[in-house]
Order: C-alpha cells, then structure tokens, then sequence
C-alpha cells in the first residue's frame, strides 16, 4: 500500500501597505507618490458625494446652487482629482452648507 502525501503551499496574507510597497515603491518615490494624491482625490470625491447625499440633493441640484453642470458634479464625485480649492470650498459652504478644515502635515 502506498500513501502518498501532498504537499500544501502556504499562503501569507499580504497588508495593504505591504502590497502598495511592492507594486508602487515604498513612501517617496515618485510612483507612489503619485497614488497617495490620486487616492485622497478619489476620498474627496467619496466624502462629497456622501455630504451630498445626506443632504438630500441630486448632482443636478448642487451643480445649480454653485454654477456648475451636473456632469462637473458628477466628475467631481467619482475622481477629485479635478477639482481646485474655490470649487472645492464653493461645493461645501455654498451648495452642502458646511465648512471645509483642511490641514497639512509636514
């Protein structure tokens, strides 16, 4: 009788650092860099359209009380990445009725 054993690969669960380290670089290259900013735009658009939402307006809405189309609205949303800080500002106290904090950390 023979047996044979086979032999399982473990696997090791990967953080999300540990992952952005390898496939972008560690903090302060230039490439992953470039993801952090791109991933606080994305969060922007995130928290926005969040405060949007709890105040109950359509795109359409908030793009009428600051100027803007819906579409820009909609950019906005799905990729700040678009956006500068009068916009920004103007979206928040004027079309949501809040108050920006910004802060920078050196």
């Amino acid at each position: 009788m023979n047996i044979t054993t086979k032999k399982t690969k473990t696997m090791k669960t990967k953080t999300w650092k540990e992952i952005k380290d390898n496939v972008y670089g560690n903090k302060g290259t230039p490439r992953r860099d470039e993801l952090e900013r791109e991933f606080e735009a994305f969060k922007i658009g995130l928290l926005l359209r969040e405060a949007r939402e709890k105040r109950n307006l359509t795109q359409q809405e908030l793009g009428e009380k600051i100027n803007k189309k819906r579409t820009y609205i909609s950019r906005v949303e799905n990729n700040g990445s678009n956006l500068n800080l009068k916009t920004l500002f103007d979206i928040v106290e004027k079309g949501l009725g809040g108050k920006v904090h910004i802060s920078i950390e050196l």
